[in-house]
């Protein structure tokens, strides 16, 4: 039942949209995300939309316990969101444990992947290690995604029609996978923008870590790190149940001390982090993790990822207001950039003195987007049920979106936490 009102609303989208669509007759990509109360049936889903959508010559997505639509979230109920995206054909790769992406980052078409979604199970091996591998091998060092989240199985959808691989010299391949990483490399002729926003807000000064042994932190700034801990906290550690209690609402944001990569994409995010700073909000490069302990004999603190020394750590927490801020300032600095695009790009004719019209190739406009936002944000954390998606949706427009609630999400080389992470289609 869930497929067949999908795909009675895409048809009814795909016979208004008919104008619009550049690509011929068929639809180079689907983007399928399902609820877990689906995760059982996730193959006969996917056989489904393949059957019912024949033109379609790709599926990727994954599963969350919730999912969003355009405006909407389901979370903790069976759902199903599809979006289809018209952008060239030969511009797209599907890339799964069954059909890597090339060590070169080139895809079987011959170009260089320029960006990547991907979907991932946390239960991977060497995961973070995947993720960094695999956003070496696009040409600005980064991809954006999410980990499935799921009580039933963290599947994950990774097709890709023998027509779209017919170019290569291919059959069929993929289907629904379970573990391991997924997701779909875009060439350069897709347009693609990403930001990131954070969910907590520092409640402390920046201080580069000094001395560390694997997850331990022992020293900020030359300074015992609990000490300066215990300071951020205005406490003096004497009372247990104090401590504890402000531990549990304690987190910390680590930044590498190096970034990854020299491209424009890589120098913007940079400016934009420097802007969230001077705003008192974290950048993009920032990883939120929980403390998970304290080490009081080396009065070190210890932190769920690893630190090195030179990183920069700032105690935090997470806060509504400051993740609605930063939220809406993502939104509109994407939707800014596109718009501005369009305003310094569209071409003047010089005998009409007139801009050239919508349909120009060097007019942008927003098409479409995909929206991770981390499980802990989900529900009403922004005050009432669909409030982040409307916030998003507010912000861009009149717009398709789809997504899904993750385990953890994926932005530039990290793994983050309590994170939305937008892809914007122009």
């Amino acid at each position: 039942m869930a497929v067949a009102l999908v795909v009675v609303q895409l048809r009814a989208q795909l016979t208004q949209a008919q104008h619009r669509q550049v690509h011929g007759r068929h639809t180079a990509l689907g983007l399928v995300y399902i609820t877990d109360h689906y995760a059982e049936h996730g193959q006969a889903l996917l056989d489904m939309l393949r059957r019912d959508l024949p033109d379609v010559l790709r599926w990727v997505g994954t599963v969350g316990i919730g999912v969003v639509a355009t405006g909407v979230e389901y979370m903790d109920e069976p759902a199903l969101s599809v979006m289809l995206c018209d952008v060239p054909p030969d511009q797209v790769e599907v890339f799964s444990g069954l059909s890597p992406l090339a060590a070169s980052g080139t895809s079987s078409w011959g170009w260089s992947a320029s960006s990547a979604l991907m979907h991932a199970d946390s239960a991977a091996p060497e995961l973070p290690d995947l993720i960094e591998e695999l956003a070496q091998r696009t040409s600005h060092n980064v991809v954006f995604g999410g980990l499935a989240s799921s009580r039933f199985g963290a599947v994950q959808f990774a097709f890709e029609d023998a027509v779209a691989v017919g170019a290569a010299g291919g059959a069929s391949r993929g289907g629904m996978l379970s573990g391991g990483l997924s997701g779909v490399v875009f060439g350069p002729d897709v347009q693609v923008r990403s930001r990131v926003t954070q969910g907590c807000r520092p409640i402390y000064k920046a201080s580069t870590v000094t001395a560390v042994d694997g997850h331990v932190v022992l020293s900020l700034g030359d300074e015992p790190a609990l000490t300066v801990l215990l300071r951020a906290l205005g406490i003096d550690g004497t009372d247990r149940d104090q401590l504890v209690a402000r531990l549990r609402q304690t987190l910390v944001g680590l930044e590498s001390a190096q970034w990854v990569g020299d491209s424009d994409g890589v120098q913007a995010e940079r400016a934009q982090s420097l802007l969230a700073k001077r705003v008192g909000l974290f950048g993009a490069q920032t990883r939120v993790r929980h403390i998970v302990g304290l080490d009081v004999a080396r009065k070190g603190v210890v932190v769920a990822d690893r630190v090195y020394v030179g990183d920069e750590l700032q105690f935090c927490e997470r806060h509504v207001k400051a993740a609605r801020a930063d939220l809406v300032r993502v939104c509109a600095e994407v939707r800014e950039e596109v718009e501005s695009f369009q305003m310094v790009q569209s071409p003047i004719n010089a005998d009409m003195d007139t801009v050239q019209p919508d349909n120009s190739a060097s007019v942008l406009t927003i098409r479409g987007a995909v929206y991770i936002s981390c499980l802990g944000r989900g529900g009403d954390h922004f005050g009432a049920a669909n409030a982040e998606m409307q916030i998003v949706q507010h912000a861009l427009g009149d717009v398709p979106v789809v997504g899904f609630f993750a385990g953890g999400e994926i932005a530039h080389q990290h793994i983050l936490s309590y994170s939305g992470v937008l892809m914007v289609f122009s």
